[in-house]
């Protein structure tokens, strides 16, 4: 049994410690959103915060994740409202979408740590999440509107 501290809000995870995050995260506590890509870190789609950084769910164990703050895609805003989910919207970035909780958890960390980043620095930090649909451009362009606001 961990305790795992997800969106401010403590979970008893019945789970042994070795299994990835991402499962305790969607099959036990219930929290769909963040989603099950590739299972070796290479995609970014199960990406959630960890004491504020962006990290891989799949490769991350529930022993690792416990006693740390945990954000997904749920809790980065209660209404949906958090800038970079904003800019999502307003530049219409998602085709498919089934990538963008983790590119929106990936940006929204890199905003916390650098504010203003240049467009090379969005490219680095967004390269480890592939998006299927190619919408790479309207990603980086609602990145940049998340971080100026223009």
């Amino acid at each position: 049994m961990a305790r795992l501290n997800i969106n401010d809000r403590d979970h008893e995870v019945p789970a042994d410690g070795d299994m990835p995050l991402l499962w305790a995260i969607r099959d036990i506590v219930g929290m769909t959103g963040t989603k099950y890509g590739c299972g070796v870190g290479l995609c970014g789609a199960c990406t959630v915060h960890m004491d504020g950084v962006a990290v891989r769910s799949c490769q991350v164990t529930v022993k690792e994740a416990a006693g740390k703050a945990l954000t997904t895609i749920e809790g980065l805003d209660p209404n949906g409202d958090h800038r970079v989910q904003q800019a999502w919207r307003e530049l219409n970035v998602p085709q498919c979408g089934f990538c963008q909780s983790g590119q929106i958890m990936q940006a929204a960390s890199l905003l916390a740590q650098k504010p203003d980043p240049t467009d090379a620095e969005i490219l680095d930090a967004m390269a480890g999440n592939v998006c299927r649909c190619g919408c790479y451009q309207r990603i980086v362009a609602a990145v940049r509107l998340a971080s100026t606001g223009a």
